[in-house]
């Protein structure tokens, strides 16, 4: 099974070391515009091999990516410190008009999956460059939520002393700013969280909420400041979807893709809990959000359809 990479800055890069810990895949190709940086990073990452699972990974060139499964797209400018996501668009926009053709070209029966940022617009627009080309849109989905999903999950883990796996919680909308954390929805062991709170003698207070929605939300921009950008993350993210689509596992992540129709949101690009196949999506999965949630989803998403309706595609 072979899965393909476009761009091997830190994401691209990250993503490939990161299917190769895990054994994801059986050949992964690693391609550039920077071609010596390409050949760099998949050679380093091949000498972890021996340490890891038997696979080969190489550089090469868009035809390289003949017969891929999967192609992540990660190219793009990197985000700069104190620089929103949406800020990024104009700069990648460009970008993906020149990546995206070429990768269909190359690699026509492969699940699209993006990475670069703002990844709601850019996967939006991935979409409409993939369309001229014959490709349907389930083929199409980006790394939306994930991170964010695993952000939320991982605080609420360490505030009951649960192991982050077993809490069961979603953002939703934006991969930014305006995103939505479902508390309405978010269980342990099945249990809501105030229930499972009481359970264990934990108080879940207005003041906690507060914090850890802040930490969710803000969690790239603090990292970026202190390091440059984010990486570790979100490539574990992208290897796990990688991993669904590659053995058709039918998971449920929050992943964005075009939704059409669905109640009170236009039509739009955006992260929900989706079912995800071999084929790539499937559909999305609906959440019953209290009214104030879905109140902000439905901004988050005007968000992110006004920023799609001021770029003008060649």
């Amino acid at each position: 099974m072979k899965v393909g990479i476009v761009g091997s800055g830190f994401v691209g890069s990250t993503a490939a070391y990161a299917l190769v810990m895990q054994g994801i895949g059986r050949e992964i190709v690693m391609v550039d515009l920077n071609e010596a940086r390409a050949a760099a990073e998949a050679d380093d990452i091949f000498h972890a091999v021996p340490f890891a699972h038997p696979l080969t990974i190489r550089s090469g060139g868009y035809s390289d990516l003949s017969g891929s499964r999967v192609v992540i797209v990660a190219a793009g400018a990197n985000q700069r410190p104190g620089e929103s996501r949406r800020e990024l668009l104009q700069r990648n926009a460009e970008v993906f008009g020149k990546v995206i053709p070429q990768v269909v070209e190359h690699a026509p029966d492969a699940v699209i999956l993006i990475a670069t940022n703002p990844v709601d617009i850019m996967t939006h627009l991935a979409g409409e460059f993939a369309q001229r080309c014959g490709v349907p849109l389930q083929r199409v989905l980006g790394s939306g939520t994930m991170l964010d999903t695993a952000r939320f999950r991982t605080l609420l883990g360490q505030h009951f002393g649960v192991d982050a796996r077993h809490v069961h919680a979603y953002v939703v909308g934006e991969h930014g700013d305006s995103e939505v954390l479902s508390w309405s929805l978010a269980t342990i062991a099945g249990s809501a969280l105030e229930e499972f709170g009481e359970q264990r003698g934990i108080e879940l207070s207005d003041a906690t909420r507060e914090r850890i929605d802040e930490r969710v939300r803000r969690a790239a921009y603090r990292i970026i400041e202190g390091k440059g950008a984010t990486y570790y993350g979100i490539g574990s993210a992208l290897a796990r979807i990688v991993d669904s689509v590659l053995h058709d596992q039918r998971s449920v992540l929050t992943i964005c893709s075009r939704i059409e129709g669905l109640d009170g949101l236009p039509d739009v690009t955006i992260s929900m809990p989706h079912l995800i196949s071999g084929d790539g999506v499937v559909a999305p999965v609906p959440l019953d959000l209290a009214a104030d949630e879905f109140a902000a989803l439905q901004e988050s998403a005007k968000i992110i359809r006004s920023a799609i309706d001021s770029i003008e595609l060649g």
